[in-house]
């Protein structure tokens, strides 16, 4: 089944038609129309998915809610362009709440809601609410609750993670079993998508991978056991922890039969020394390409990504990697 929105049976109005006619060009009514009964959920609001949830907004997505019960400080002005630079207006608010008044501001046929609570204790019933759920600045231990229940529930939700660390992203989706159509040779047809869990897809042996497999990759995934065992949040490991995380390299290199050189050191001492901040050029980056892919997904249309991408700033690459490796 393909991803959220449901049926297209009801028209567009005229002022849909007319607002967002140059995009219906390019995909179609019926995109269109399921693209406006689909309903979003962001949990966490950051450069990135403020950039995402413009682009979806602008789209004109049904409905869009956002979780982020954390109040706004100074560090956060940086790269979300959501939050004014003015402390009267953001001062004792909830990223959520300022970036949700800003949001509204971009297109009000689209509803822009807050969801407040804590993502860790979202429940499956909770979810049923939306079709596309996009988590980010959260632990690997939510990512994975929040991707079990997707699963569990009988309705289809796609969910997918972003994160960003200075010039260097990560966007992983899981569609499940996801129908679409692929033009080839300017022939329209069929193809079905079969994905793995977040879980299945960070579990998978790394002497089992390509050699040509990011190194983005295995960075990634050594900070996040990193900063589970030290029972960080997301993105709370810095500098200071470099010793550590080298130690926790080893081990995981020496148990999976992989060389340390694929998790080079000045990767992951650029990963650390960025923290939470955030490039706003690669957030940009990271944005599009997300609310391209939430597109296809609910559209139909496209090839999807499968079922990781990375960039990275220093080469201008952006590189998809399917996780595990088809067996064929």
């Amino acid at each position: 089944m393909g991803g959220g929105g449901g049926g297209a049976e009801e028209e567009l109005t005229a002022q849909e038609t007319a607002l967002y006619d140059r995009q219906i060009r390019v995909w179609g009514v019926d995109a269109q129309k399921r693209l406006s009964k689909a309903h979003v959920l962001v949990c966490g609001m950051n450069g990135t998915t403020t950039e995402f949830c413009k682009n979806i907004v602008l789209a004109g997505v049904g409905s869009l809610s956002l979780m982020d019960d954390h109040l706004v400080t100074e560090d956060d002005l940086n790269a979300n362009f959501l939050i004014p630079h003015d402390e009267s207006i953001y001062g004792g608010r909830s990223r959520a709440e300022v970036c949700c008044e800003s949001l509204k501001d971009f297109n009000p046929m689209v509803r822009v809601a807050v969801e407040k609570g804590d993502p860790s204790l979202i429940d499956g019933e909770f979810l049923d609410k939306f079709d596309i759920i996009v988590v980010s600045c959260t632990s690997i231990k939510t990512k994975l609750l929040i991707n079990g229940n997707c699963r569990k529930r009988s309705k289809h939700i796609a969910f997918y993670t972003v994160e960003c660390k200075d010039s260097c992203g990560e966007i992983f989706v899981d569609l499940q079993k996801h129908s679409y159509v692929q033009k080839v040779g300017g022939e329209p047809k069929p193809k079905d998508l079969t994905y793995p869990s977040l879980q299945e897809a960070i579990s998978v042996p790394w002497k089992n991978l390509p050699r040509k497999t990011t190194k983005l990759y295995f960075a990634m995934r050594v900070l996040e056991n990193y900063e589970s065992s030290e029972g960080h949040g997301a993105c709370e490991a810095s500098l200071s922890d470099l010793p550590a995380v080298l130690a926790l390299r080893k081990d995981m290199c020496d148990k999976m039969s992989l060389s340390e050189s694929q998790v080079p050191t000045a990767l992951l001492e650029q990963l650390l020394a960025a923290g939470k901040k955030q490039h706003p050029p690669v957030c940009a980056i990271l944005g599009g390409i997300l609310g391209q892919e939430v597109i296809k997904s609910i559209s139909g249309k496209g090839d999807p990504i499968k079922n990781f991408f990375y960039y990275n700033a220093a080469d201008g690459k952006g590189i998809t990697e399917d996780i595990p490796p088809p067996s064929d």
